[in-house]
């Protein structure tokens, strides 16, 4: 899977999120984050492996799952989504129509739901709760206990807020 946005949406901490659920879970992993130097602002996008087999290289050229938060990321990453593949985008911020007929394409307005839902920031844990829902990738409690292992002690008030955002986002 990529997740990929402007630095400063949390891009980063989502696919964090989601590795960490694959280790608890057993699987063979990797999160290979980039990021442009200017960070906050710039284009920041991960890959994440999750694989019952070894994983021969971090890099991903066509993911299964592509996690968009704004339309550079879009049009950067779009053509390569594997057919069949499956796009979870943040339609507040992008409105452009996919022309691809092969792929799964699921709209989901994360930013305006943080926004609405008193949890500004955490547009890309709603996205993270819809991939969790279209996936499966593990269990409620692994994916809880990845967010607890996740977030740093100084910002634990942010676990109960990034609950309410997975959550909301499994309901999309």
């Amino acid at each position: 899977m990529v997740f990929a946005g402007f630095g400063g949406q949390g891009v980063l901490f989502a696919g964090k999120v989601a590795a960490y659920a694959g280790l608890i879970e057993g699987k063979e992993i990797s999160w290979l984050p980039s990021y442009g130097p200017e960070m906050r602002g710039g284009t920041a996008n991960c890959s994440v492996c999750i694989s019952d087999e070894p994983i021969g290289s971090p890099l991903i050229t066509a993911p299964n799952y592509l996690i968009a938060m704004n339309l550079p990321s879009l049009e950067r990453f779009i053509d390569g989504v594997e057919p069949g593949g499956t796009v979870i985008l943040d339609s507040s911020l992008i409105d452009r129509e996919i022309a691809r007929g092969d792929i799964t394409v699921h709209r989901v307005p994360s930013s305006r739901l943080a926004e609405e839902n008193g949890l500004t920031g955490l547009s890309n844990m709603i996205l993270v709760g819809k991939l969790f829902h279209e996936l499966g990738f593990c269990t409620d409690e692994v994916l809880d206990e990845a967010m607890q292992k996740c977030i740093p002690q100084r910002k634990a008030a942010m676990l109960e807020l990034n609950r309410r955002a997975v959550a909301l986002g499994a309901r999309q």
